[in-house]
């Protein structure tokens, strides 16, 4: 059996009796550095500045999070590694909370009450099956992802009762890197070998990434009629829908998973946005109020889902009740960047619906100052706010924030949508205008930066890019070439372990983003000729 003496834990438990029994069967178990949590809030801080072997956490958090949406939270804001073990503890039987927790892929879960044996026995199981991915994983988290497919292949041989396992990770692989014709031949001899719902599943992501959305739907519609609790079966058949320009469906489709699982906070935005975008406000309104009210006590709390709110009150005429939703967001979310500028376009569409037309042009001229010096502000709220700036003639206000947008366009189909917003106000000589603008900004963006880094200036130039990236997070572009200019900057004056995670958190945007440039490979190249320079062990090679 694995030794666990050496992992790191830490219990999530508000139960201070509960807390120190886990306590006490980690001990037994050989786990000794363990800190606790109390709740979700607590729990996050100390994850912000380090990492845990093992995390064994508590269904029912009481007042706040419960376990789930914890676990929400933290793999999507990328604040656990994946090789992290996650454990839900809970005594709850109830079945709509068992299921939303599974969904979400926990290591495993314990029910209440357990012993030290049964505790022992999961984490050394765990804690075994984690030691043949950890050289993936490693490699994953570096953004090596082709290593860590040739790695995928050598685990298949050397850990046979793995091997499904390391093939269905080597097929999300090639998902990832935009390889969707490589996945669909590793899911379909996964499913010739046994017919399992996950590789359905994964074939039809690979069918839809193909644009294939008929034999994708078909698919996904077995799969929900054949178990109707498998939640990721619905997220993409609604996608599906809605790619295909079926939103009344796709609504239909979420309705029905949200009525399966209702506490998983992202579907619920999605069904609301669905809702508002196929006129049933009604839909709209109440799951954008469950979202605020399930992330009330998370530590990621977004203003913007209270503009999705607000815009939906007022599409129903009720301002009153859009006003009181605005004094909660500036009262419970004043600690937040991007407030204000949520807070002044709210405060916008209201003046708009009561007709107090000199008041909406002052909020949406301050929505856009706002959102001048705010990073993390989505394109979609922008496109909003322009287009109601557009509405009211107020061009130069709707050209500064769409001139962001487009430079900030992951692809020619978000170019297409932001340029819509303007066809939409029948404004296409400006959009045409803004348009070159935005290009302008990228290739000076750019050019700045090589130029720099061409006169010596190493420092000068990441400092420039690594702003140009916190402003047009999604250009393919600007991450690539803040890529190239951390690299040239530790080519040249040493090594610093700060800026290689930087470089490699780069590369792999720039491949999220654009995993067919054929300048991607020599990228990797300089990057790991540079490690060998100076003596850098690559992670993830044991």
């Amino acid at each position: 059996m694995t030794s666990l003496r050496s992992l790191t834990a830490l219990i999530i438990e508000p139960q201070s009796g509960m807390r120190a029994s886990m306590h006490n069967m980690l001990n037994l178990c050989g786990v000794t550095k363990i800190d606790h949590a109390v709740s979700s809030g607590t729990a996050i801080r100390p994850l912000k500045s380090r990492s845990y072997d093992l995390i064994l956490c508590e269904y029912d958090l009481g007042d706040g999070q419960d376990g789930q949406q914890l676990l929400e939270d933290l793999r999507h804001n990328k604040l656990i590694p994946l090789w992290t073990v996650f454990i839900i503890v809970t005594a709850e039987r109830a079945y709509e909370k068992v299921v939303s927790a599974a969904e979400l892929a926990p290591t495993d879960y314990i029910l209440k009450p357990f012993t030290a044996d049964t505790l022992l026995e999961r984490i050394a199981r765990a804690i075994e099956k984690r030691a043949a991915f950890l050289p993936a994983y490693h490699l994953m988290e570096h953004g090596n992802l082709h290593e860590a497919i040739e790695i995928c292949l050598i685990g298949e041989e050397k850990y046979r009762r793995y091997s499904i396992d390391f093939m269905r990770l080597r097929a999300e692989l090639h998902v990832i890197l935009g390889e969707a014709e490589a996945a669909e031949k590793i899911y379909q001899n996964l499913l010739q070998t046994k017919a399992v719902a996950w590789a359905r599943l994964g074939l039809a992501k690979t069918l839809f990434m193909q644009d294939k959305f008929g034999e994708a739907e078909m698919l996904l519609k077995s799969l929900v009629e054949e178990n109707s609790k498998y939640m990721d079966a619905y997220d993409w058949l609604a996608k599906t829908h809605e790619a295909s320009d079926r939103l009344d469906e796709a609504k239909e489709v979420l309705t029905d998973a949200v009525t399966v699982s209702p506490h998983a906070i992202r579907r619920l935005r999605k069904l609301g946005e669905v809702a508002l975008e196929t006129g049933d406000i009604d839909t709209a309104e109440k799951s954008f109020q469950k979202v605020i009210a399930k992330a009330k006590y998370s530590e990621f709390r977004d203003p913007e889902d209270h503009v999705r709110l607000v815009r939906t009150l007022v599409k129903k005429g009720d301002t009153q009740t859009a006003a009181s939703v605005i004094r909660d967001m500036e009262k419970s979310l004043s600690n937040l960047d991007k407030t204000p500028a949520c807070k002044a376009f709210s405060a916008a569409l209201v003046h708009i619906e009561v007709g107090n037309a000199d008041q909406a042009s002052e909020a949406l001229t301050a929505a856009v100052a706002a959102c001048r010096d705010t990073h993390g502000i989505s394109n979609d709220l922008k496109m909003e706010l322009a287009r109601n700036c557009l509405e009211r003639n107020m061009d130069s206000g709707a050209s500064e924030v769409m001139r962001d947008v487009m430079s900030n366009a992951a692809d020619e189909t978000a170019f297409a949508k932001a340029m819509k917003v303007f066809e939409q106000a029948g404004k296409m000589q400006l959009a045409e205008t803004v348009a070159k603008e935005s290009r302008r900004q990228v290739v000076e963006l750019v050019s700045s930066g090589a130029e720099k880094a061409k006169q010596g200036d190493f420092e000068g130039a990441v400092e420039l890019m690594t702003a140009a990236v916190r402003k047009l997070p999604e250009n393919p572009q600007v991450v690539f070439n803040a890529a190239v200019a951390v690299l040239k900057y530790l080519e040249n004056l040493g090594w610093d372990n700060r800026l290689g995670d930087q470089a490699r958190g780069y590369i792999e945007s720039a491949r999220r983003l654009d995993p067919s440039n054929p300048r991607l490979v020599p990228l990797k190249e300089l990057y790991q000729s540079i490690m060998r320079k100076y003596g850098i062990r690559p992670i993830g090679m044991d």
